[in-house]
């Protein structure tokens, strides 16, 4: 394969992987909100069941910074390979054992604490998924490039997404005798036809160079932990602040889901159907944003993204507690489709361009692990904190704009990187730019 084939192959299976590897997560996000509350929480009320679902979602976060710790050990010791064909492994399984599980009323206690271990086993997995894909992706690619190649991870995060939302379309719209006994089940068990697919097209994938390089000049880091606490900790607690803003994500599709439907009374259907559409956008915008970084730098894309969030969550909300569906689908696909795309476009570069080879997977999948898992509980934060009611949108609106505002800060007062050569970043001082 040539030198310029190299890059795109990697983005291909970092697109590919990720939207297999985040379907499986994001069906869990789907059932969590629309279905779990009744079947492994019943003897709940309503109020309380719905929270306990959603936290079961935020679960599988705190164990994503322990995954990170782990496979980002393994990811800078061994190879970003080898990450990446473990984490599609433990993802695929524990997704199907999801669909095989008994529900309350059959297993009674033993169904929830079984669905937990399930979701830390989820959590796990996905915490090296990003972190090594983007790796991958950033080594490869050209120096001018690379926000554009690394921004198909998350564009493959997006395309998992419709994917997800798109299989629970149908069986949302069975009857609820018929969702809630077999229903729900059938999108966590076509989970091994993702795995399968993942592992095919993950084991062809060829080293980096710049892994390779440290291997030919036994350069590779015993202790790639050690390194990275020593000599990049304020760039990962800088990883952890900003990663935060995955909060716009997890608000708009559990939370904003769960308050139309759960609350306002809102039809499951079409606004599953917001979700599809937003990340088809998204989709499309994502490299567009990953290149005009590459021009203009990675700090102003990522903070007009973030303030642009914190505005829009307030005209998204309110439009669903108003009941109007345009304004729901309008605001919906601009907020998460177009504006928040621009920071999903943008962090996979900028984040991976502030460690060096040596500790670069550890770096970025132990600080966004860490500030995702802050992220994971948004939903469960702003149920608890603004309540349940019709008018609980304008507290989790606030609370989105605060968590907007920090990733703002944390991102002004990084470097930028995106004119520094592939081999100089993570150094101090950065060394020459180019023009």
């Amino acid at each position: 394969m040539t030198v310029h084939g190299k890059p795109r192959k990697a983005a291909i299976a970092a697109w590919i992987g990720s939207a297999l590897e985040y379907y499986d997560f994001f069906i869990y996000g789907t059932a969590a909100a629309l279905v779990f509350n009744k079947i492994f929480f019943p003897a709940s009320s309503p109020a309380t069941g719905t929270l306990l679902a959603l936290a079961t979602f935020g679960v599988g976060y705190l164990a994503r910074p322990v995954g990170a710790f782990v496979l980002g050990h393994i990811g800078d010791r061994f190879g970003r390979k080898r990450v990446l064909v473990t984490t599609l492994v433990m993802m695929g399984g524990s997704t199907f054992l999801v669909g095989c599980l008994p529900t309350y009323d059959q297993a009674g206690l033993l169904a929830p604490v079984l669905l937990v271990l399930l979701r830390l086993m989820q959590g796990f997995s996905v915490s090296g998924e990003q972190a090594g894909a983007n790796s991958m992706t950033l080594e490869h690619a050209p120096e001018d490039r690379r926000a554009f190649y690394t921004s198909f991870t998350l564009n493959g995060t997006q395309a998992g997404q419709i994917i997800a939302t798109a299989i629970f379309l149908p069986i949302a719209a069975l009857p609820e005798e018929q969702l809630l006994s077999w229903g729900w089940r059938v999108p966590f068990w076509l989970s091994v036809a993702v795995a399968v697919a993942g592992l095919v097209i993950r084991r062809t994938l060829e080293e980096t160079p710049a892994f390779e390089q440290e291997v030919a000049t036994n350069t590779v880091a015993k202790l790639p932990l050690a390194v990275l606490f020593r000599e990049h900790w304020r760039d990962v607690l800088r990883v952890v602040v900003a990663a935060v803003i995955a909060s716009v994500s997890t608000i708009f599709t559990v939370h904003a889901l769960s308050y139309a439907v759960n609350t306002m009374g809102l039809e499951r259907t079409p606004m599953l159907w917001v979700g599809v559409l937003a990340n088809v956008a998204a989709v499309i915008t994502i490299p567009l944003w990953g290149r005009l970084s590459d021009r203009v730098g990675r700090k102003p894309v990522f903070i007009g993204g973030s303030l642009g969030c914190a505005v829009l969550m307030f005209a998204y909300l309110w439009s669903i507690s108003a009941g109007d569906y345009v304004l729901i689908f309008v605001t919906g696909i601009l907020m998460f489709g177009v504006v928040h795309s621009a920071t999903s476009a943008v962090w996979p570069a900028f984040y991976g361009e502030m460690f060096t080879t040596r500790v670069r997977l550890s770096g970025m999948a132990i600080g966004t692990q860490i500030g995702f898992a802050i992220a994971g509980f948004a939903p469960t934060v702003a149920t608890a904190v603004a309540g349940t009611g019709p008018g609980s949108w304008l507290g989790v609106s606030v609370i989105t704009a605060i968590v907007c505002l920090i990733n703002v800060a944390a991102v002004a007062t990084g470097r930028e990187t995106y004119r520094v050569p592939t081999e100089r970043l993570g150094l101090r001082p950065a060394g020459p730019v180019r023009a």
